[in-house]
C-alpha cells in the first residue's frame, strides 16, 4: 500500500550550504526523506581533480560534517537521506558515511552508493560537439579533467527498493534526488509522462532549499523577509497525483508565499514547456500556484512528455589562469587615488610585457559591475578598492599580476592598504550529449 503524501525536507541548495536547517528538518521536521543538493557543475570537476591526487577523497568536502549532525536523528525518525555528495567519488563518501555511522554506533544502517556517470573514457574516445561553442571536444586536447552524465532517478529508486537508509550519488540530476522517492513510495512508472513532469517541479523547487523560503527572494524595502539568520528550509509535502505543499518548519525564518514559489519556479528556466530532464521532458507552462495558508504554498498542472535518447555530459577542462591584486584607499581623494593606482598598474603590466588575453581594471563599489557610465552616480564615496584581473596561459604570468598590486603599498598613491593577491588555475564546463545506451548505472550498498 502506497503512501497517501509523502514529506521531503530540502538539507542543502548548495555544496557549502548552511548545515543547522538540515538539523532542524531532520528533528522538527516530521520529513520522510532529506534531500542534500550539493552538486554544481564546476564543483564536479574540481572533485575529480582532488580525486586525481588523492583517490580516497572527490566527494562533497562538508559530507562528514553534515552526515555527523544529521545520521542519528534520521535514524531514530526513520528518515532516509539522498544526496549527490559523492561528486566524482561515491563509492567513497559512501565507505566515509558507513564509518561515521560506526562511530555513532547506528548498526545495521544501509549506505548505497550510485556510480556510471563518470563517462571520461568515452568521451576521450570518440570526438564529441561541445554545445556551447559548436568545437569539438578534441580540440580541448589533454585539458580535459572530468565529464560526468546528468543520470535520471532510476538507480536511486533502486538503491530504496533494496533497502537503503543512505543513497549517495555522483552527478545525477537535482530534480531526480527529489523525485526518486515519489517513485519509489507512489510506485509510479517510468514511462508515466505527466506523473514525472509533476516530479521535476517538485524537485526544481526544492533543489535550491533556502532560495523557496525567502532567502535569495529577500530585497529590503522591496520584498521583506524576516529570520534570515535562522532561514527555515523548505517541505515539500507531495500526494500521490503529484499535488505539492510548499512548506517548512514553523518558527523557523524566512517566508513560503506564491511570490517565493514562483521566482523559484523561473530558476534556470529557458523554456517552460520543454525543461529538459534525464527522466522526462518537463512542462511546467500550465503549472499554477496558490496560496492555503500561512507558509503554504500549494503547486499544481506541470505535465510531462517522453524523455530523449541523450543524456547531458558536464565536461571539465582546464581553460586559463587568472591573476588578481586588491588594495583599498579611504579618505579624501580616494577615488582619484583608486583611479590613479588602476592606471600605474595598467602602464606596469605594459613595461612588463605580462601575457593577458584579458585583463580588467575594477573599483569595486563604483564600476566592478555595471561599468564606469552605470556606475558613475552622485557623491563620492569614502572608501574603494581597486582590483586588477586578468587570464593568462600560465600560472607564473598570473602570479605577475597580484606582484604588481602588491606593490601599489611603497610605489603608488598614498594610503593603500589591505593589499591582497592571488593566482590559480581555472577550471571551465562545457556540455556534450551522448547516446544514454553509453551511460550505465550501478548500485553498490555497504552496511555499517
Amino acid at each position: 500500500m502506497t503512501k497517501r503524501v509523502v514529506r521531503i525536507g530540502s538539507g542543502a541548495g548548495y555544496s557549502g550550504d548552511r548545515i543547522e536547517p538540515a538539523v532542524e528538518l531532520a528533528e522538527k521536521g516530521d520529513i520522510d526523506y532529506l534531500v542534500f543538493e550539493c552538486l554544481a557543475e564546476r564543483t564536479i570537476a574540481l572533485a575529480q581533480q582532488a580525486k586525481m591526487k588523492n583517490p580516497a577523497v572527490g566527494y562533497d568536502p562538508l559530507l562528514e560534517a553534515r552526515m555527523r549532525a544529521v545520521l542519528a536523528a534520521c535514524r531514530r525518525r526513520g528518515i532516509k537521506i539522498v544526496t549527490n555528495m559523492g561528486a566524482a567519488n561515491p563509492e567513497a563518501a559512501a565507505r566515509k558515511t558507513a564509518e561515521i555511522a560506526k562511530e555513532l554506533g547506528l548498526q545495521g544502517l544501509k549506505i548505497a552508493a550510485v556510480t556510471g556517470d563518470d563517462v571520461l573514457d568515452s568521451i576521450r574516445e570518440t570526438p564529441r560537439r561541445l554545445e556551447e561553442t559548436g568545437a569539438s571536444t578534441t580540440d580541448l586536447g589533454n585539458r580535459i579533467v572530468s565529464a560526468n552524465a546528468y543520470v535520471g532517478a532510476a538507480p536511486i529508486v533502486e538503491a530504496l527498493a533494496r533497502g537503503a537508509d543512505v543513497v549517495i550519488t555522483g552527478r545525477a540530476a537535482d530534480p531526480a534526488l527529489f523525485m526518486a522517492p515519489l517513485i519509489r513510495e507512489f510506485g509510479w512508472a517510468m514511462d508515466d509522462w505527466d506523473k514525472l513532469g509533476k516530479g521535476i517541479v517538485v524537485g526544481h523547487l526544492l533543489e535550491c532549499a533556502g532560495q523557496v523560503t525567502g532567502g535569495y527572494f529577500a530585497d529590503p524595502g522591496v520584498k521583506d523577509v524576516d529570520g534570515l539568520g535562522r532561514l527555515g528550509f523548505p517541505i515539500g509535502e507531495v500526494s500521490e497525483d503529484g499535488t505539492l505543499v510548499v512548506t517548512k518548519v514553523e518558527g523557523s525564518g524566512g517566508k513560503v508565499t506564491p511570490q517565493t514559489v514562483k521566482e523559484q519556479l523561473l530558476y534556470e528556466l529557458h523554456d517552460p514547456k520543454n525543461y529538459f530532464q534525464p527522466d522526462v521532458v518537463a512542462d511546467f507552462s500550465q503549472v499554477e500556484v496558490e496560496d492555503i495558508g500561512p507558509d503554504r504554498v500549494q503547486v499544481t498542472g506541470g505535465t510531462g512528455r517522453p524523455r530523449t535518447d541523450t543524456l547531458k555530459v558536464s565536461v571539465g577542462y582546464i581553460d586559463s589562469y587568472v591573476g588578481e591584486g586588491q588594495i583599498s584607499y579611504a579618505g579624501p581623494g580616494a577615488v582619484a587615488r583608486g583611479r590613479l593606482a588602476l592606471d600605474i598598474v595598467r602602464e606596469r603590466l605594459e613595461i612588463m610585457q605580462v601575457k593577458t588575453s584579458e585583463l580588467r581594471f575594477d573599483l569595486i563599489g563604483i564600476d566592478s559591475l555595471h561599468g564606469v557610465t552605470r556606475g558613475a552616480t552622485g557623491g563620492e564615496p569614502y572608501e574603494v578598492r581597486a582590483r586588477v584581473t586578468g587570464r593568462t596561459e600560465t600560472l607564473a604570468e598570473a602570479v605577475r599580476i597580484g606582484n604588481e598590486v602588491e606593490t601599489l603599498y611603497t610605489n603608488g598613491p598614498a594610503g593603500g592598504g589591505g593589499a591582497f593577491k592571488a593566482a590559480r588555475e581555472i577550471v571551465a564546463v562545457q556540455s556534450v550529449l551522448l547516446p544514454r545506451a553509453l551511460v550505465g548505472s550501478s548500485v553498490r550498498i555497504l552496511e555499517a
